[in-house]
Order: C-alpha cells, then sequence, then structure tokens
C-alpha cells in the first residue's frame, strides 16, 4: 500500500491517539489496537499519543520513545491540570455527552475549552518533528479533533486523516458545544474525514454549510476554501474469522463449561458495555423485567447475564450511574427472583476476551440496545461467535452504528421502548432454527467482507496520495531522528 516517498525511502504511517500502550509481553491488546498495529506494521511508523502518566510538570519538547519492531511508540506525559480539564473535562464532559445527544449531562466550562485546544497544540509541537516528507497521519478520535489544523499551523502538508469512532450529531444537537466553530475548522483542515456510518457523514456535512464553511460536490467531496477534502463512512469492523475460531475454541474453556452447567438448562441472555450512560443499560433492564411480566411462565428458565466494567468513575455522572445500575439489578432480582433463580447476573469485573467470546457462543440472544453508539462491536462479535448450526438472535438498537450493517438480520428495537423490546426477546426465544440460521447468514456475510482490515486498508487507500502527487517535492515537517 504505501510507496516509496519523495526522498527514495519508504512512505510511514504516523497513527496518532489519545492513550498510547506500549505493547508488552503476555498482555492482549483489544481488537482496534490490533489493527492499528497491523497497519503500522505494513510500512513502519510510529504511534504516538499521551502515555497515561501525569507528572506535576512537563517539558514541552520531551518524548518517550521506545521501538518494537519497525513501529516506534513515542508518548508524552500531561500535567494533572490537563488530564482533568482536557481530558476528563471538555473530551468527556462536553464532547462525549454532546455526540451522545445527552445535552442534559453536558458541562460546558471556558477553562477546560481553553485546555482542550492548548492540550492538542502541544501535541501538535511534539509531533511536528517527528514527521518526515513522505508520511501519512492518521489521527484517531474526538480527543484529538484540532490536531489536524494544530499541525498544518506548524507548517505540515503532508496527507493527515481523521476518523470518529463516535456519532456525530446534526446542527442542532452538536452546535451547542462551545468552541463548535473551531472544531469544524479544525476537521475542515484535514484530507480525509472518516465516520462510522452515512448518516454521521451528512450530519458533518451539512455543519460544514450551514456555517458557511464548505461546500459539497457530487463526487462525494467537499470544497473547503482552496482545499479539497473527503469526507465519507468507514465502518470499522472485527477479525471476523479470528472470533469465530476463538468462540468455537472458547467452548471448551473450564470458565465456559462452569457457566453452562450453572445454567442448568435455562436459556441465557447476555449484554456485554462499558458501564456509560450511552449504553442504554437501564432501559434494557426494565426491558428484560418487562419480558417477564409478560411471560410469567418463563421465570425460572432464562437468565440474563449482564456484563459491565466499571469505567471512568472519576466523574461523578458515570460514579451515580454505577450505583443507579447496580440497585435497579437489586430491586429487579428481588422482585422477579427465587429461592433457585437469579434472574440478572451483573458483573463489574473485566472478563477475558476468549471467555467472553464462550459465552456469546452459549447465548441464545444478544442484547445491544444502546441509546447511541457510534459503531458497537460487541453486536458483531455476538454474531461471529455463534455457531453456524444453532446461532443464536441479535437484538439490535436502532440507534448503534451497527444497526445500518445488519438491519438484515437483527431483530431492530427502540431501546426507549420497554415493551417492544420485550416482544423482541419473546420473538427472539422462540425463533425457528432455521430462521436464526438465515439471519445469522445474512449478518456474517457483511461481516467477512467489512473486516477490521477491511477498514484500515480502504482508509489508508483513501488518504494516500495519487502517483503524480507522490513524485512532487513536499516542505512538511522534518525528518525522523535520533528520538526514534
Amino acid at each position: 500500500m504505501f510507496g516509496p516517498g519523495p526522498s527514495g525511502g519508504n512512505q510511514r504511517l504516523i497513527v496518532v491517539s489519545n492513550r498510547v500502550s506500549v505493547p508488552r509481553a503476555g498482555a492482549s491488546a483489544g481488537g482496534l489496537a490490533v489493527a492499528l498495529e497491523a497497519a503500522l506494521q505494513s510500512s513502519g511508523g510510529i504511534w504516538f499519543g499521551w502515555s497515561g502518566e501525569t507528572r506535576t510538570a512537563i517539558d514541552a519538547d520531551s518524548l518517550h520513545t521506545q521501538q518494537v519492531g519497525p513501529v516506534t511508540f513515542a508518548t508524552t506525559d500531561l500535567t494533572r491540570r490537563d488530564v482533568e480539564d482536557y481530558y476528563l473535562g471538555y473530551s468527556n464532559r462536553a464532547l462525549w455527552p454532546v455526540c451522545h445527544y445527552r445535552l442534559d449531562l453536558s458541562r460546558f466550562n471556558e477553562r477546560e475549552t481553553q485546555a482542550y485546544f492548548r492540550v492538542n497544540d502541544l501535541f501538535a509541537r511534539k509531533l511536528a518533528g517527528l514527521v518526515g516528507p513522505s508520511d501519512l497521519v492518521w489521527v484517531h478520535d474526538y480527543h484529538l479533533i484540532p490536531l489536524g489544523a494544530a499541525l498544518r499551523d506548524r507548517g505540515l502538508t503532508n496527507r493527515i486523516g481523521f476518523f470518529l469512532h463516535i456519532p456525530w450529531p446534526p446542527p442542532e444537537v452538536v452546535s451547542a458545544l462551545p468552541g463548535y466553530r473551531r472544531l469544524l475548522q479544525g476537521l475542515a483542515a484535514y484530507d480525509v474525514v472518516g465516520f462510522q456510518t452515512e448518516r454521521d457523514v451528512e450530519h458533518f456535512v451539512r455543519c460544514l454549510e450551514e456555517e458557511g464553511l464548505g461546500t459539497s460536490e457530487d463526487d462525494g467531496t467537499v470544497v473547503v476554501g482552496d482545499r479539497r477534502i473527503e469526507v465519507a463512512s468507514f465502518p470499522i469492523g472485527i477479525d471476523t474469522e479470528g472470533v469465530a475460531e476463538m468462540a468455537d475454541k472458547s467452548v471448551g474453556l473450564s470458565s465456559t463449561r462452569r457457566m453452562l452447567a450453572s445454567l442448568e438448562g435455562k436459556r441465557l441472555l447476555i449484554g456485554v458495555d462499558r458501564l456509560d450512560y450511552s449504553k442504554g443499560l437501564r432501559e434494557r433492564i426494565r426491558s428484560y423485567v418487562a419480558y417477564l411480566a409478560a411471560h410469567p411462565e418463563e421465570k425460572g428458565r432464562v437468565s440474563y447475564l449482564q456484563i459491565t466494567p466499571k469505567s471512568r468513575s472519576e466523574v461523578p455522572e458515570y460514579a451515580e450511574l454505577e450505583r443507579e445500575v447496580a440497585t435497579q439489578v437489586g430491586e429487579a432480582n428481588g422482585a422477579c427472583g427465587d429461592f433457585d433463580w437469579t434472574p440478572i447476573r451483573y458483573l463489574t469485573q473485566n472478563v477475558p476476551h476468549a471467555t467472553l467470546m464462550g459465552l456469546y457462543r452459549m447465548a441464545d440472544v444478544g442484547l445491544v440496545t444502546p441509546l447511541r453508539d457510534g459503531m458497537n462491536l460487541v453486536a458483531k462479535e455476538f454474531v461471529a461467535s455463534q455457531d453456524p448450526q444453532d446461532p443464536g438472535v441479535l437484538i439490535l438498537s436502532r440507534y448503534a452504528g451497527a444497526a445500518f450493517e445488519l438491519e438484515g438480520g437483527a431483530l431492530i428495537v427502540n431501546p426507549y421502548d420497554a415493551v417492544g423490546t420485550a416482544e423482541a426477546i419473546d420473538r427472539a426465544l422462540r425463533m425457528s432454527r432455521g430462521e436464526r440460521r438465515e439471519r445469522w447468514e445474512t449478518m456474517m456475510d457483511v461481516l467477512r467482507t467489512h473486516t477490521v482490515n477491511a477498514w484500515w486498508q480502504n482508509f489508508l487507500a483513501a488518504l494516500s496520495p495519487a502517483e503524480d502527487e507522490r513524485s512532487a517535492p513536499s516542505s512538511s515537517g522534518g525528518a525522523f531522528g535520533a528520538t526514534a
């Protein structure tokens, strides 16, 4: 994919994300990390971002670097104030809730807004000197929207792309953000701006047009001043065959066998979500209770396993959500349970990935009902984990990005409608094997085509310059020097 740069060397990829974890022996990386490492391994390159460490004060030019094969991991520490204001503040108490349509949970603070742009400028300062003339730069997610513009301000003319992993709302919602126009200008500084769904693309183009910043063209590009940028959807996928193989093997794991034995023949419903108000956990529990109320004959015959690792407990809204969900689970079990049957099994610890795949495989129903989600890879992993001869049924929120790809096989629900979701649970548990297999095969056709490798390859194909551009001289950046 990557050809020789103007200087005759290989064109490298530089990936930028908020957090960077240097690979450690024996540690397992998540699916996205594996995919990005695969992209970097193909050409050699740099993965740049925050180390996760904080200091009282930091050197504006210092970097930690570590070489692992052809990839250089370059990280910077942040001050505690930067973390409080840039990360916990504007990123997660302004951008995150607004992008998930939760204006009621947003907190706007001028100091935090300024910190967000200041830290992006700091990242640009530390990154700019690492970028070689022909390098491609790929920036990830909502924490780093202004980074492309900050790099342009430092004279970089490289091809720079951006991919948003969360939803992008319509202008009626997202314009509530302080610094809104500046965010749009930041996104317009990239050469390729990628979103999860066509809906997100439409919302973003509307934002540019209504602010007078850009004009959409028939070829899918947007003209911004004297520049032309590509705005497109690049739905992220999974390692479909890898997940299927892992699920098949995990049936023999002791943890999977213990779970199967504890069910004692009961039907299993499963939900796996990070603790977040966007995941619709409270609404899902209400829907399950509504199902039991409508079908009392099923009490004692079904079991609902909800795995919800804690996250962002230092943010008050998340700590409150943790208490609310735990209380709701306790009330449901107290009202619906019996001496020998607990309706909801609720775990807040991390579960090994292989064990999860085994749990998905034995489940009759996967409950993936977020109130809003950029994509939701749990839905895709649930499908890929199923036994082809006797697959389970996916119940999927219409507000998950995955619904655009899996609507032909999943049961699509409105997660706010407890009765409607309860009816979908009943339909899923009563569905014939023939219909389940037909629905599963429809979804697997999509997952086999839109894999995680296809995702990064398609994005980088869009970002890579045309042949005539490769031969043109570039004045961007400095050579990657001793810090590697």
